[in-house]
C-alpha cells in the first residue's frame, strides 16, 4: 500500500473515532487500534492509539467540563496507571503475531461482555473503581481499549451516563500518557510494519485529525443519538478485532 493510502485510512479511523467519542463518550480507541495494529503492527499501532487518546482525551475533556466527576477520576487514573506496567511488560515479550491475537480477543470478548450483560449487580464501593481503573489500564496498555471495562464499571457503579462520558475523557488522556511511558521505559514499542511513513506525519496528522473530528462532532451531537454512535463504534470495532485475530492466526501458523 502506499504512503498516501496507508496515511488516509489511519486518518479515516482517527476522524470517525474522535466524532464517535465526542458523541457518546467513547470510540477513539474501539476504533482506531485495530486498524492501527493491522498497518503498524500491534504493538506500534496500539502506541500510536495511545498517543492519540491523549490528544482526544486531552481536547474533548475541554469541552465537557463542567460534568467531569474529579472524585471518580482521582481512584480510577491513578489505578490505570498501575496497571499499565504489567500491560507492557506483556507486550515486550509476546511475538507479533500472539499480541494481534491478544488484541483482538481483548476487542471482542469485551463487547460481548458489554453488550450481553444488561443488568449487572451494583456494586458502588471504591474498590469496584480501583479495579475497573487497573484492568482499563492494563487493557489500554496491550490492546489499545478499555471503553468497555468502563462501560462495565458504569453499569455495576450506576454512574450518570453524563457525568461518566465526560469523566472518560480524562481517564482515557491519563491511561493513554501512562502506556506511553511504561511502553517506553520497559522497551515494549515494536517496529511498525508501514516503515515508509515518515513518523512525525503521524505525530501532526492525528492532532489535525482529532480536532477537525471533534469540529464535525459538535455540529453533529444534537442530531445523533448517544446510543447510535455506540453501537456504531462497537461494530467498527468488533469487526477491527476480528481483523486483528485473524492476521495473527496466520502470522502464527505460518511461522510456526
Amino acid at each position: 500500500m502506499s504512503v498516501l493510502g496507508t496515511l488516509s485510512i489511519i486518518a479515516s479511523a482517527v476522524l470517525v473515532g474522535t466524532i464517535l467519542q465526542r458523541l457518546s463518550g467513547t470510540g477513539v480507541g474501539l476504533v482506531v487500534a485495530p486498524v492501527l495494529s493491522l498497518l503498524l503492527g500491534p504493538a506500534f499501532g496500539v502506541l500510536v492509539t495511545n498517543m492519540t487518546t491523549i490528544v482526544s482525551g486531552l481536547l474533548i475533556m475541554f469541552a465537557v467540563w463542567s460534568r467531569i466527576d474529579w472524585r471518580a477520576y482521582l481512584l480510577i487514573a491513578p489505578a490505570a496507571a498501575v496497571g499499565a506496567w504489567p500491560g507492557a511488560w506483556l507486550v515486550s515479550v509476546l511475538p507479533t503475531g500472539w499480541l494481534s491475537v491478544l488484541l483482538g480477543t481483548i476487542v471482542v470478548l469485551a463487547l460481548l461482555v458489554t453488550v450481553t450483560l444488561r443488568r449487572l449487580p451494583e456494586w458502588k464501593h471504591r474498590s469496584a473503581a480501583l479495579v475497573a481503573g487497573f484492568i482499563g489500564g492494563f487493557f489500554n496498555t496491550t490492546s489499545g481499549v478499555a471503553a468497555p471495562v468502563m462501560v462495565i464499571y458504569s453499569r455495576v457503579s450506576r454512574w450518570d451516563q453524563l457525568r461518566f462520558s465526560a469523566t472518560l475523557q480524562p481517564i482515557f488522556m491519563t491511561m493513554g500518557a501512562a502506556s506511553v511511558v511504561a511502553k517506553l521505559t520497559v522497551g515494549s514499542v515494536g517496529e511498525h510494519a508501514a516503515l515508509d511513513v515518515p513518523f512525525i506525519w503521524l505525530v501532526i496528522g492525528i492532532p489535525a485529525t482529532v480536532i477537525i473530528g471533534i469540529g464535525i462532532a459538535t455540529a453533529l451531537v444534537r442530531f445523533v443519538p448517544v446510543s447510535l454512535a455506540r453501537r456504531l463504534a462497537m461494530t467498527l470495532a468488533a469487526l477491527g478485532g476480528v481483523a486483528a485475530i485473524t492476521r495473527g492466526a496466520i502470522e502464527i501458523l505460518t511461522t510456526a
